[in-house]
């Protein structure tokens, strides 16, 4: 190597070092590696959707304020007696005016207005607990996701250096002539095929980190992770059976009943008719007095009752508590799940790394067995074939023992390592 340097010019060189020291420095600052999930998660305060669930409780804090409002009250000037036939000709009998009308708000209205801002609120805020449960799940599942892409890319990056060491031996042996030129072309065609998977499952990775980081709200794609969330243990509260009448989606839904049914007695309330009470000052300036005017106003429903937004309402609160059945529904039938699940992918974990293992010697022995000449191609790349498949398996199992705890820790409101959502 350093012959060959020496025969370059001074300038080539000196250029192939700057470029091997600039491919150095900016090699770290590309790479974007994802820290782990937890600071991860404390790190997405500010991911769309985070600030989202969190601008929607700020909006029904404010609808809450604005419903304690009370009606703004008027104030109005009126001159009369002006500007007409003898005797109003001029001002001199103008009598003028200072009114002063302040709407009352008769039948609980205000307070059933404020009422249902208070449920809103408090909807809104069940429904952001959830959203942050949610959030921390669909994050771990994108996280998780890029890892078992890395771990799939390993898994046939192995199955490739295989395919080429069959390939090898194949043409060894055909060199040898101990095999026909047909078996070395099957091998080459394995390999090809295997290759083929290898550029689909690095399109999946970029994919996978695509999605993570658009998830966290990054500007820089992920280019690696920081920990496997496949291995991570879960803390041992985590494993403890599930109320559903105390999941997050369960009491939100509970919460959006409360709040719909608030909304509707809010409604019913509108079709009240407000009273107006009327104060003024007039002045009679042809009798050089004051004196005072009082009054009440009534409006006629005759033509608006709410009827519209009250038929809303109705079908509103229907809806809701619809859902809140379904949820229920649902809740129950995921925590009887739950249990089961963890257990169930447990044991398939333990079976596929049993049959992982199998495979493995078998496609040693195959291996031997082919080199040595003493069984034909074909098995051995079915042992090839048997492993990859063994390890797919293995990856599989672990992806749904990831699911199963990480479904378990939504619905008791923690994340994977047991921390409570708050």
């Amino acid at each position: 190597m350093r012959a060959f340097i020496s025969r370059l010019p001074r300038r080539v060189v000196s250029g192939m070092m700057g470029a091997t020291c600039v491919a150095a420095l900016c090699a770290p600052a590309q790479a974007q590696v994802a820290p782990p999930f937890a600071t991860l998660l404390r790190q997405t305060a500010d991911a769309p959707r985070r600030i989202e669930s969190e601008a929607e409780v700020r909006r029904y804090e404010g609808l809450a304020r604005q419903a304690r409002a009370r009606p703004n009250p008027t104030i109005g000037v009126l001159t009369e007696n002006v500007a007409g036939s003898s005797p109003y000709r001029g001002v001199d009998r103008a009598e003028t005016t200072l009114q002063y009308s302040q709407p009352l708000e008769i039948g609980g209205k205000r307070s059933a207005r404020i009422a249902a801002g208070e449920a809103g609120v408090a909807a809104s805020r069940a429904r952001d607990h959830d959203a942050k449960i949610r959030y921390a799940y669909d994050l771990a599942r994108a996280y998780a996701a890029a890892d078992v892409a890395d771990q799939r890319i390993m898994l046939v990056e192995g199955e490739v250096e295989q395919a080429q060491n069959i390939l090898r031996a194949a043409r060894v042996l055909v060199d040898a002539g101990k095999e026909a030129r047909l078996r070395a072309l099957q091998a080459e065609a394995a390999l090809n095929a295997v290759t083929a998977d290898l550029e689909g499952t690095k399109a999946d990775r970029i994919a996978a980190y695509a999605r993570l980081s658009a998830l966290a709200g990054v500007d820089e794609t992920f280019t690696g992770l920081s920990e496997s969330l496949l291995t991570v243990p879960v803390a041992a509260p985590a494993y403890g059976p599930v109320d559903p009448m105390t999941s997050s989606s369960f009491l939100a839904a509970q919460a959006e009943r409360e709040a719909a049914e608030r909304r509707l007695t809010a409604e019913q309330k509108r079709a009240i008719p407000d009273v107006t009470a009327i104060v003024g000052v007039r002045r009679l300036d042809y009798e050089n007095a004051t004196a005072l005017t009082a009054g009440v106003s009534i409006p006629l429903n005759i033509f608006d009752r709410n009827r519209g937004n009250i038929a809303a309402s109705e079908a509103e609160a229907q809806a809701a508590a619809a859902r809140l059945a379904m949820a229920r529904n649902d809740a129950i039938a995921e925590a009887r799940a739950a249990g089961a699940q963890i257990a169930a992918a447990q044991s398939r974990v333990a079976a596929a790394e049993a049959s992982q293992r199998t495979a493995e010697e078998t496609y040693r022995l195959a291996r031997i067995a082919y080199e040595a000449g003493k069984s034909p191609l074909v098995e051995l790349l079915n042992a090839r074939q048997g492993l990859g498949a063994a390890r797919g398996i293995v990856l599989d199992a672990k992806v749904a023992s990831f699911e199963a705890r990480a479904q378990l820790a939504r619905l008791q409101g923690r994340t994977l390592s047991g921390g409570e959502i708050q």
